[in-house]
């Protein structure tokens, strides 16, 4: 066989492998890719070095349920999984832990955090619902010393605030009335308009965030949703102007602001443009 055929039956695969459609299968999969004649790169993966694209993946699925695109979000959550095994596969591997360990905490503590489903407790309302797990997860954090410890650090900062002031007003530090909020909120803005170093002017900013993440918290708005859903508003319209003022033949850019906001306008009220 001349050189040139070996080479290319070397870089085509040698086999093409099925495996279950199930989460065996992924295990499977991920078990060929990091064996001895897996990829390269799959093998020297760490649980460290993962943690980026399992966190792009995660977004990744949220704008799929967000836009609402059956088909995103099933490749979306597939990708998820994978991530998943993929971190199971690791630990497995490195003698953290056995794949049964996983499933067997998961299945005991939902279990455990459901007493009126699994066993006889009674259940008159949602509050109570709620009061009944946050007592439950206490007592399973026995070296937990502030109502605060848990909230991951590494959350975005809105949901990061949104936590952290959830968990306080459950101490009952909280505002009693909501115009107290509205009162904190432009007490905040006019302490950054007396600001007068930028080191100051960057905390009182992050005031008002936190502040307006308060407001919201007692609406019974998430911060980071919300935002999401006003960037996406933000970016529809923005390409509709843009779209439009091309099919008149005018760069957006040379437009002036006036006519940038007329067209602005435009857009709002015809509602040409999707959330």
């Amino acid at each position: 066989m001349a050189d040139s055929e070996k080479q290319m039956k070397n870089n085509n695969p040698v086999d093409n492998p099925t495996f279950p459609d199930n989460f065996r299968g992924v295990q499977k999969l991920i078990e060929r890719l990091t064996g001895p004649e897996g990829c390269p790169w799959d093998k020297k993966q760490t649980m460290d070095t993962l943690i980026p694209m399992l966190v792009e993946e995660c977004y990744e699925l949220v704008d799929a349920i967000e836009s609402n695109d059956v088909e995103e979000i099933t490749e979306e959550i597939g990708d998820v999984l994978f991530h998943m095994a993929f971190q199971m596969n690791i630990g497995v591997k490195n003698g953290f832990f056995r794949d049964k360990d996983i499933f067997a905490s998961l299945t005991q503590k939902y279990i455990r955090r459901h007493p009126h489903v699994f066993g006889e407790k009674q259940i008159t309302s949602m509050k109570e619902l709620t009061e009944t797990w946050e007592e439950i997860k206490k007592n399973e954090k026995e070296d937990r010393n502030s109502a605060l410890d848990g909230i991951p650090k590494s959350m975005p900062s809105l949901t990061h605030s949104y936590s952290l002031q959830r968990r306080a007003a459950k101490t009952g530090f909280d505002w009693e009335f909501e115009e107290d909020v509205r009162a904190k909120v432009i007490e905040e803005f006019d302490e950054l308009a007396n600001s007068s170093t930028e080191e100051e002017r960057i905390e009182e900013f992050g005031d008002i965030l936190f502040t307006l993440v308060n407001a919201g918290r007692r609406m019974g708005i998430d911060p980071e949703q919300s935002l999401r859903y006003s960037n996406r508003k933000f970016e529809k319209r923005f390409r509709a102007m843009e779209k439009i003022s091309s099919s008149r033949g005018t760069e957006f850019n040379m437009l002036t602001l006036e006519e940038k906001d007329s067209l602005w306008e435009e857009v709002k009220k015809e509602h040409l443009y999707e959330i």
